[in-house]
């Protein structure tokens, strides 16, 4: 009876093995990257980092710009980076990253999450819509955007800048997070949260639409020999398609736009081909 017991005691061993390693792994944190475009001091990140705090088993870190870096989209300035050690109400915060939206999340998932890597990354919450076109020129879209070309899941997070209730956006945003945290995120795609002012009427899942902001002519203001001084100005345009998020954020919906990193416009593919383009 020897062997049969021997044998017994090593299932066992083993099935107890298995068992602590599956609780370990189950008991890991989420962890969450925070970024934004508008710099650590901007209060809605703030908001942002508390509404997500409460979620059960969750890990936040906070690497942002130092300063407000609107409209960088993807960019990076490159060479050494600059981090200091923010903190808030007298406790530890965040990194303010001495960069641009791209750079602080890259600092985020390759140094910070160097040995404990990131499950998440959350861009936001951005003070001005990033509906439409106007994504391409988004910090807050181009944090979320480095995100998944280093691999990570992402989410974008943006509201009016008037009349709306941070709230509201904190717990859309929180609600996405927690299904990902149950479920697991797509891959490679960046969902965009748009939050307008203003009583709502619902969510509307929406395919990026038409820019809500174009630019004025170009105005000369001032002549110095060679050098000239010209000023222009965003003015706002309405969205005609009803079919995508920019109409339906302007009529009062909150949007959820899916969005990826590749820009190819693959219908195109056999008719560039067939140009019969050479290096002769």
């Amino acid at each position: 009876m020897r062997q049969p017991l021997r044998l017994l005691s090593l299932r066992l061993l083993t099935l107890t093995s298995c068992l602590v390693a599956c609780t370990s792994v189950f008991a890991d944190s989420y962890r969450i990257l925070i970024s934004n475009d508008d710099g650590i001091n901007s209060p809605l990140i703030h908001a942002l980092r508390d509404g997500l705090a409460t979620l059960d088993d969750v890990e936040i870190v906070v690497s942002a710009p130092d300063t407000n870096k609107s409209g960088s989209s993807q960019s990076t300035d490159g060479g050494s980076r600059r981090v200091e050690r923010i903190s808030a109400d007298g406790e530890f915060f965040g990194y303010a990253v001495d960069g641009r939206p791209a750079d602080a999340v890259r600092f985020g998932l390759l140094h910070l999450g160097k040995d404990d890597p990131f499950d998440l990354v959350v861009s936001g919450i951005n003070q001005g819509a990033n509906v439409g076109d106007v994504s391409h020129l988004s910090g807050t879209v181009g944090a979320a955007m480095e995100a998944i070309y280093q691999g990570v899941p992402a989410i974008a997070v943006s509201q009016d800048t008037a009349n709306v209730d941070t709230a509201v956006t904190v717990n859309l945003t929180r609600q996405l997070v927690a299904k990902y945290q149950r479920e697991g995120a797509p891959e490679g795609i960046v969902i965009s949260i748009n939050v307008p002012g203003g009583e709502l009427k619902g969510v509307a899942v929406r395919p990026m639409g038409e820019s809500y902001l174009k630019f004025s002519p170009y105005e000369l203001t001032r002549t110095d020999g060679e050098v000239s001084q010209f000023e222009t100005a965003y003015v706002g345009n309405r969205a005609l398609d009803s079919a995508n998020d920019t109409y339906a954020y302007q009529n009062g919906y909150a949007t959820i736009t899916p969005l990826k990193f590749d820009w190819t416009a693959h219908e195109m593919l056999s008719e560039v081909e067939a140009w019969g383009l050479t290096l002769d």
